[in-house]
């Protein structure tokens, strides 16, 4: 009953997406001439097959949908529904277009509209591309791996303060543990110390009622409506705009800052022309990376844990690790020391292969462009069509990954490396090309830091059943609570190093 009750929802769900969708194409859409080939269009599932397509939707589920159309059509092809077309591209083939194609070519058009609200005109998709890709390498520049290495000592306190709370044994919520530690990590790292310790319980309860009002369906069709979402959205945006000002006024009026937090980073920045960032562009700057953030790593910390306590040879392998280092390193924990843990990194790639943060991927068609499959079909995509790459297909092709569904962080070892059979677009769960995410090895540092702790002083036991993914949340979160049982290790913990 529950499976059908989540299928349900997410078919909701994926209707209110194709409105949302079909705001951006409403009005006339114009299409390019056909190129000088005259390369044919993708297959279409239209008509009578959409009832099918829909009952599939219904009873097994997003993935089964897209793989049953790839069975029968290959991996390009079109979704015809309500005049919306949406073109699916599944596998590394097809997909160099979709992460590396220039905004001119294909964008988010206004897909995330929604966020202009929740963090600001001043930021993200409330400017022309030219300014949005400026801001957006002030992420890369804030987390980029040299710059790393200041954030672990941080992220090591809180990890040991916060462990340091339990028994000797217990059971817990594992779920909700892991999602307060990421709230303090993210204070301490993102923000700073100023709102770790004097106000981090208002942010972040502010900041909970922005994402979780902002983010309902209606705030997402209706951005600019006056709804109680959007008006419960805005009065925490203001509540977190002052905030930030005060902190954004009192930094820059001290002339030995020495933080060396992100918030600070953002501070710093200098557009091409050299004006700095304003207080309102710090203020959304801050707020969109922190919501990008916490959702991707507290789900990914969630799944890694579910993973690992339901395989216990790979716990066994990921604990090993762990008594190898102490063994070497004399149970000292930095930065170098953190990346050399391989197979804790594939432990966590692994779980992000089979529970990405989002089903799929989204974009415009600006200007037709081809694809040509691996099975030697070429299909022109023509302009007005959304295309999709769908992680939770691409993530299991079975001409990729062996037993796609199964746990196996093997996979990604020295020998194997199934990440690299299709190229460099095989393995996206973190986007790729122009649209890879800036922040993976800072989410790859936080999960290292929280779990190499916990595997190294707690014998661990997932008590309550493996969870079902609840496909009704943005971020396809564990359903349920995640009961474990916890029991203090003899192994010597694990002590930082600045």
């Amino acid at each position: 009953m529950d499976m059908i009750n989540s299928a349900v929802s997410f078919a909701i769900a994926l209707v209110f997406t194709a409105a949302v969708i079909t705001k951006i194409a409403r009005g006339r859409i114009t299409v390019d001439p056909p190129s000088c080939k005259a390369l044919p269009p993708p297959p279409v599932v239209t008509g009578s097959s959409i009832i099918r397509l829909l009952h599939t939707l219904l009873t097994k589920g997003f993935r089964w949908m897209i793989q049953e159309q790839y069975t029968k059509l290959g991996s390009v092809f079109t979704i015809s529904f309500f005049g919306l077309k949406t073109t699916f591209l599944i596998g590394p083939e097809v997909s160099a277009h979709f992460y590396q194609g220039l905004e001119s070519e294909i964008s988010h058009g206004k897909t995330l509209e929604f966020t202009v609200p929740m963090f600001g005109k001043e930021v993200g998709y409330g400017l022309d591309i030219t300014k949005r890709t400026e801001q957006i390498s002030f992420y890369v520049d804030a987390l980029k791996p040299s710059k790393l290495r200041c954030h672990v000592s941080p992220m090591l306190e809180e990890v040991e303060k916060y462990f340091g709370k339990w028994g000797q044994y217990g059971t817990v919520d594992l779920k909700q543990e892991l999602e307060q530690l990421l709230m303090l990590i993210s204070a301490r790292c993102l923000l700073g110390n100023d709102v770790r310790e004097k106000m981090f319980e208002e942010v972040f309860s502010v900041f909970h009622q922005l994402t979780q009002n902002g983010l309902h369906i209606m705030s997402i069709l209706f951005p600019y409506a006056l709804t109680p979402f959007t008006l419960r959205r805005d009065r925490a945006h203001t509540r977190l705009s002052k905030i930030f000002s005060e902190i954004v006024r009192s930094r820059k009026s001290t002339s030995n800052q020495v933080e060396e937090d992100v918030l600070q980073k953002i501070i710093d920045s200098k557009y091409k022309d050299g004006h700095p960032t304003t207080e309102a562009e710090v203020k959304g700057l801050t707020l969109a990376l922190l919501f990008a953030g916490m959702h991707t790593s507290t789900n990914s910390s969630r799944w890694t844990g579910a993973r690992l306590l339901s395989h216990p040879q790979c716990m066994e392998a990921a604990v090993k690790e762990q008594e190898d280092i102490i063994n070497k390193y004399g149970g000292q924990i930095d930065y170098n020391i953190l990346v050399e843990m391989s197979v804790l990194h594939c432990c966590i790639k692994e779980a992000l292969r089979l529970h990405p943060p989002g089903p799929t991927l989204l974009r415009k068609v600006i200007k037709n462009f081809t694809v040509r499959t691996r099975e030697g079909y070429e299909y022109e995509i023509p302009r007005g069509h959304i295309i999709s790459s769908p992680l939770v297909m691409n993530n299991v092709l079975p001409y990729i990954y062996k037993d796609p569904d199964v746990y196996d962080p093997d996979r990604f070892r020295p020998g194997r490396e199934e990440d690299k059979v299709g190229g460099k677009f095989t393995y996206t769960t973190f986007g790729g090309g122009r649209h890879a995410c800036a922040g993976e090895a800072y989410a790859y540092m936080q999960l290292k830091v929280i779990w190499s702790h916990l595997l190294r002083n707690f014998e661990l036991m997932l008590v309550s059943p493996f969870p079902e993914t609840d496909w009704r949340s943005f971020s396809l979160e564990p359903k349920g609570k995640m009961m474990v049982s916890y029991k203090r290790r003899a192994l010597p913990g694990a002590v930082f190093i600045k």
